[in-house]
Order: structure tokens, then sequence, then C-alpha cells
């Protein structure tokens, strides 16, 4: 074993003593997280429907969106969660939708705000969606549907 320690010792590359090219290691630009933790977001394409949407129809779709969209670490959607607070839609096709998570800490909290303004503004007859992330009332799992709670076996 020492010989063949030896014998890559002796054919190893030699570095060059003259060259025109220094290369330097590139620093990365440091990581900055944001300041502030998203707390809203827009969806839709801005674009006013030619006509008045009805406003229970365009609710309904969105609350369909809304079921395809999951928690990362629970296995349930965000509606069934109880997570959506509230969502308003007028007969222009604006769209506000207040929610909340199940912790202020959670990692993906600006991903889930960013996904349900994207799937919520592409609901047909939805100009924009605005969706706010807000803590008051705190989510507890008493807001969970008996779906949910029958998913987790908390029933």
């Amino acid at each position: 074993m020492g010989d063949d320690i030896e014998r890559l010792k002796i054919h190893k590359i030699q570095p060059r003593t003259t060259s025109d090219h220094v290369f330097l290691p590139v620093a990365e630009p440091p990581h900055h997280p944001p300041t502030e933790p998203l707390t809203e977001a827009l969806g839709g394409s801005g674009e006013k429907p030619a006509a008045p949407v009805d406003p229970a129809r365009v609710h309904a779709a969105i609350i369909e969106a809304l079921e395809s969209i999951y928690d990362p670490e629970i296995p349930v959607n965000i509606y069934d969660l109880g997570l959506i607070y509230g969502v308003e839609v007028d007969e222009d096709g604006r769209a506000e939708i207040r929610m909340t998570l199940t912790a202020p800490a959670c990692p993906v909290a600006g991903a889930i705000v960013e996904e349900v303004a994207e799937k919520s503004g592409r609901v047909a007859g939805v100009s924009t969606s605005h969706v706010e992330l807000v803590w008051d009332p705190p989510w507890t799992p008493e807001r969970m549907t008996e779906a949910a709670k029958l998913e987790l076996g908390m029933i």
C-alpha cells in the first residue's frame, strides 16, 4: 500500500509556476432574507370581465381551487384545515381572500399565500385576486372541517 501512495505522489500533476491567469474563487453574494414576511399577494389578469360575473358561482369555483392547495406538513387541503377565513367576490370579478396559517413561523408561508393568489386568480371570472394573510383570530384545530379531523384521526 505504501508503494501505491509513493507512485501516486510521483505522478501527480505539478502546478504551473508561470501563468498569465490567476483564478480566484468567486464569492457568492450574501443571502439576505426578506425584511418582512409576505403578508399579501395578488393574482389574476387584472382585466375586468366583459359582463358582470355571478359572485356566488365564482366564489364556489375559488373554494374548489383552494381545495387543491395542501399544507406541506399536513396531508389536508388548506380550506378543510380552516385556514381560509373569508372569500368575497364582486360583480367585477375582484376577489378578496383572508387567510391564516397554522403557525406564524411557518417556513412556507409566502409560498402558500402566493399559491392561493395564483390559483384563485386563474378561476374563470376572476379579474384580480387579493390574498391577505392575517393572524387574528389565531387558527385553532376547531376551525377544521369534520372531513379534515377524520383524515387526521382526530375523531
